[in-house]
């Protein structure tokens, strides 16, 4: 379960710091997708951390 968690917490380093990206060369719309993105993949893993 670690290296899962691990994977997900890659993503998301991944997915925020494309959300700053975005931010400053697209539109906000586009920022709102990827830094949600972003947050949904850190609350699937938070939420694995403390269910198992």
């Amino acid at each position: 379960m670690d290296k899962f968690r691990t994977i997900l917490n890659t993503l998301f380093i991944i997915m925020a710091v494309a959300a700053v990206v975005v931010y400053f060369t697209s539109d906000f719309s586009t920022f709102l997708i990827v830094g949600l993105t972003a947050i949904g993949i850190k609350l699937m893993e938070f939420f694995i951390r403390y269910m198992f």
